[in-house]
């Protein structure tokens, strides 16, 4: 009989269960307390009057899991010195979307040599993601294949589906049925009603194919998940976090009856593509605060222990600590500066 299936596919491998991964490296119950608690939190944060500001900062992407721990101890430290008035929460990045190819992430390819050893990936994604709830920082990730939250959803606090994937029906079906807060991006080409569309159907009840905590192809039914929101990242006309760029977001918000509640991503367009330029982004977030804006209630940041990024691939050996791989980021003392500046900029609200 002639062949008609799998004539591309050059070879296919079993991976464990989402159960089975669990339960081999499974959340503690101080864990899964702190995860509860921390969700709760940023829906304060993004739904009610909390006067708190949600920074989602941290590397680009995870591929160094020793730096990615120095820095999420840094972090967790400057986390509880601003805590009255900033949330912070780190980026744990794990899966990276590709114009049109090259390195997919650490669960895609934890060795960085294109051996692809995805169960490997999985579980270092499970283990790092630990290591961070335990020091007290919760964890933010951009979820990309739809079968990873199966395996990795449970340790994540707050979520982000890309500029790439806002319209794609395959995840807004996914965020339907995700059990933390999420921001949906603008489309790269700016359109913020792509995102809008993409809350609205999130919100809903929705049924599609998935697999199950055995792995087995299933029907999924979810009930929609409340917890979604805006995130602006500029678009290839520019920025969009300008007062008027604002305003009119909160206009589309209030006219799709969604709360108007926006967090700005300082990287990507709204920065130019220059990591160096995001704090030039929070000065002008900040502005905008200080002259009354109330749908405001967040940014995000890429940072790293060290600025800028480097070109891979290249030999594991010949790779900088604490330099991105993917997107440039700003450097440590930056980001220390200006946390430290958006929490001083905040205190009015507070008195």
């Amino acid at each position: 009989m002639q062949k008609t299936s799998d004539i591309n596919v050059a070879e296919t491998k079993v991976l464990p269960s989402p159960a089975q991964l669990v339960a081999e490296l499974p959340k503690t119950e101080s864990q899964a307390a702190f995860i509860a608690h921390t969700r709760e939190e940023i829906h304060r944060l993004v739904f009610t009057n909390d006067k708190r500001f949600l920074l989602v900062v941290g590397p680009c992407s995870i591929h160094d899991t020793a730096a990615g721990a120095e820095y999420a101890q840094k972090l967790a430290k400057l986390a509880a010195e601003v805590a009255d008035r900033i949330m912070i929460v780190m980026r744990v990045y794990f899966e990276k979307p590709r114009t049109t190819v090259g390195w997919k992430g650490l669960i895609m390819d934890p060795h960085l040599d294109g051996s692809h050893d995805i169960a490997t990936g999985l579980r270092t994604a499970r283990a790092f993601l630990r290591e961070v709830l335990d020091l007290g920082l919760p964890t933010a990730t951009e979820l990309l294949d739809p079968i990873t939250p199966q395996y990795i959803a449970d340790l994540i606090c707050w979520s982000a589906i890309g500029a790439r994937t806002t319209e794609s029906q395959t995840h807004r079906q996914m965020a339907s049925g995700l059990s933390m807060p999420l921001g949906f991006k603008n489309s790269t080409d700016g359109t913020i009603q792509a995102a809008i569309n993409a809350i609205k159907a999130a919100s809903q009840p929705q049924t599609f194919l998935g697999i199950n905590m055995d792995g087995v192809a299933s029907s999924v039914t979810t009930n929609g998940n409340p917890d979604c929101h805006i995130v602006l990242r500029g678009g290839s006309a520019g920025p969009n976090y300008s007062p008027a760029h604002i305003a009119d977001v909160e206009k589309l918000l209030t006219k799709a009856s969604l709360h108007k509640a926006i967090l700005v991503d300082c990287s990507h367009d709204n920065s130019a593509k220059q990591p160096e330029r995001q704090p030039e982004v929070v000065q002008a977030l900040l502005a905008q605060i200080s002259a009354g804006n109330t749908s405001i209630m967040g940014a995000m940041i890429e940072s790293n222990l060290h600025a800028g990024n480097q070109p891979f691939p290249q030999p594991k050996e010949k790779l900088r600590t604490g330099v991105s791989i993917t997107d440039g980021c700003i450097d440590w003392a930056t980001t220390e500066k200006v946390v430290r500046e958006i929490h001083a900029a905040l205190a009015p609200r507070f008195q």
